[in-house]
């Protein structure tokens, strides 16, 4: 059995796939944009917004608006989808990666509202999307 430690170490170089049984490990949607985006040259978009709670929506569990604070502060994210332009081996693209350590990468209103100005943008200046 190969510890855990193992397995962090080589998650890059493997991406993320155990090089002894071939496990696929969690990867959140900024490692996947470290590995897929060329260096320095991703430009995130709509960062600052954010879900509200206008109909107070509440759960069995916690109240959604402190279900969402908590994972804004647990993850690092304020959504549960990355969105924005780089390059991909030199090729100019938009792209959107979803987060499931988001509450499951949950689609609110706010993902649904990044992903069309994602899309929007792409077709204004004529990107891939991806």
């Amino acid at each position: 059995m190969y510890d855990l430690t193992h397995r962090i170490v080589t998650h890059y170089s493997y991406l993320f796939v155990c090089e002894h049984c071939g496990y696929h490990l969690k990867m959140s949607s900024s490692d996947r944009i470290e590995l897929l985006i060329d260096s320095g040259t991703w430009n995130p978009m709509d960062e600052d917004m954010v879900s509200l709670d206008p109909i107070e929506f509440h759960s069995e569990e916690e109240p959604y608006k402190d279900r969402i604070d908590s994972y804004q502060r647990k993850i690092g994210l304020t959504e549960a989808v990355q969105t924005g332009t780089g390059q991909l081996n030199g090729i100019p693209l938009a792209i959107g990666i979803m987060d499931f350590q988001f509450m499951g990468g949950s689609m609110g209103s706010v993902v649904g509202e990044k992903i069309t100005r994602l899309v929007e943008y792409a077709k204004y200046i004529q990107l891939c999307i991806k």
